[in-house]
């Protein structure tokens, strides 16, 4: 089963979902500003350490821009609490072990993977504007060079 992938334009779907204090976390408390709302396959992974080390190493570059990062991923509010102090994480780490808001984002379905079709996570961001809409819409990225990149098409030195 395909998800369907979202566009530049289209409605960020809202969502709640716990952070990992188990705090609930909404999307719709964050209108008025910009977020970085990326899906990651598992905490604490090679790839997906990396990755999230890259938004905290540019975080203050981020805030000092107006965004908001936010990171998503299936697992549970302790792990991702693990996680957070193991790598000195200082923004929202957000449980979605259902998948629901993975696959409202098109964040999870069919990928590649070493040249074998599966079904998993697709590591996905999305920068939402202040109103609620989606500004980018990246999918498949890469764990490495990702943050530089995204640095770079929003203009952020």
């Amino acid at each position: 089963m395909s998800q369907s992938k979202l566009e530049p334009g289209d409605a960020a779907p809202d969502f709640i979902l716990p952070d990992a204090t188990g705090a609930d976390i909404s999307l719709k408390a964050f209108r008025g500003k910009r977020v970085i709302l990326y899906f990651y396959p598992a905490a604490m992974t090679p790839g997906c350490t990396k990755q999230a080390c890259d938004f905290r190493d540019n975080l203050n570059s981020l805030t000092a821009h107006g965004l908001t990062v936010l990171g998503v991923s299936k697992d549970k509010p302790a792990k991702l609490q693990k996680f957070a102090e193991h790598d000195a994480l200082t923004f929202p780490l957000l449980s979605d072990p259902g998948l629901e808001v993975h696959k409202a984002y098109g964040a999870y379905g069919e990928k590649q993977n070493y040249g074998k079709t599966i079904t998993g996570v697709i590591r996905s961001t999305f920068v939402i504007d202040p109103e609620g809409k989606i500004e980018k819409a990246l999918y498949n990225v890469k764990a490495t060079g990702h943050v530089a990149r995204l640095l770079k098409d929003l203009a952020i030195s």
